[in-house]
Parts: structure tokens; sequence; C-alpha cells
């Protein structure tokens, strides 16, 4: 696994696909690094990408902090089936189904319903589209599920739609931008397809 950066409080590293997010990669960063390390947000199993570790309990605070505020800046590359617009503002209403694990778009607010929006800029186009998305909301498969709801499904992400052979859904955690220590700092790293 590779690491991005690291000090006595944090640590920045690239999940592999494949690995659980809560408990792989804190277990991985332990066996390379030594100590312990607390996950402050997560990806699902089968996306890979830049993610944060805390280890300590201070710095899982500030951390869980900037992402409550807003501060905690949060980008993705995806690859889609179709041509989206050049770029988007979308904003929607997802709801859990947590018998099925999947996510919905539904019409309006109710009970168990979460507001969810991402901004997006297409970075090449053909039979499957490069976009680059800064998420405003950390919802469950939500890049996923409000791609797919507007007729572009992630390659690869055959639980939303998508109809080809790709394996897992092209989707990576590509930047991460937080306050830390007085300062903005950043970690980015693309996957071999991006």
């Amino acid at each position: 696994m590779k690491i991005l950066y690291q000090d006595k409080n944090i640590a920045v590293c690239v999940k592999p696909i494949g690995l659980d997010s809560q408990a792989d990669v804190p277990a991985a960063l332990s066996e390379a690094l030594g100590g312990d390390f607390l996950p402050v947000h997560r990806l699902d199993k089968n996306v890979g990408g830049v993610m944060v570790y805390a280890r300590t309990k201070e710095a899982a605070g500030k951390l869980s902090a900037a992402i409550q505020s807003g501060a905690m800046i949060k980008e993705y590359v995806a690859m889609v089936h179709g041509v989206p617009p050049e770029q988007g503002d979308w904003e929607d209403w997802l709801f859990k189904d947590s018998s099925k694990n999947k996510v919905f778009v539904v019409k309006k607010e109710r009970k168990g319903v979460k507001k969810a929006r991402l901004e997006f800029t297409r970075l090449q186009d053909g039979e499957t589209s490069l976009v680059r998305v800064r998420l405003h909301t950390g919802r469950s498969h939500q890049i996923r599920v409000q791609f797919a709801s507007r007729g572009y499904p992630l390659v690869g992400d055959h639980k939303y739609g998508a109809k080809d052979d790709a394996s897992t859904p092209m989707l990576f955690s590509c930047k991460l931008t937080f306050p830390w220590n007085g300062k903005t700092i950043s970690f980015e790293e693309l996957p071999s397809w991006a």
C-alpha cells in the first residue's frame, strides 16, 4: 500500500481496491508503520484511492470536525457510460435501502432520506467519459447513484446499471485537501485509467 504522508498524528495512503477501509486498511497501516490507525471516512471495498487516517483520538476529532464543517475537500475521478454535460452541480434526495445495500434517488424529503450534492467536470468524452467530481456531501454510493440515475452509470458498476465487462466500478478518490496544523494540505494520486 502506498503511503503518501505520515507524521505522529495522521497517515495518508492510497487504499487498494478490495480492502475494507474500516478494518483492512488500518491493519495494513499498523503493520507497515506501527501503532493504531483510526478511520475518519470511508470508501467502498471495491473503490480505491486517497484516504487519511488518524493515529490519535485528538487527530481523529480534528479530521472529523473538518469533514463535518466541509473543510475537507474530497475529489474523485470516474469513468462513466455516455456523455454527461461538460460540467454540473447536482443535488438529489437519496434513500438507502440497507437490506439491499442499494441507494435510490427519490423525489422529496422524508424519513431516512438525505440530501446529496456533487459538482463535476467532464475531462474526456466518447463512448465512455472521464469525469472529475467534487463531493459536497458524503452519502453511501453517492457518485455512483447520482450519475446512474441520469443515465450515466459508472463503467463496472453493475449494481447501478452498467452492462460491461469491468470487474469493479471505475471510481477513484484522487485528491484530499484539508486543514492541518494551521495550513491547508493536499494529496493527489490518479489511477492508471485516468
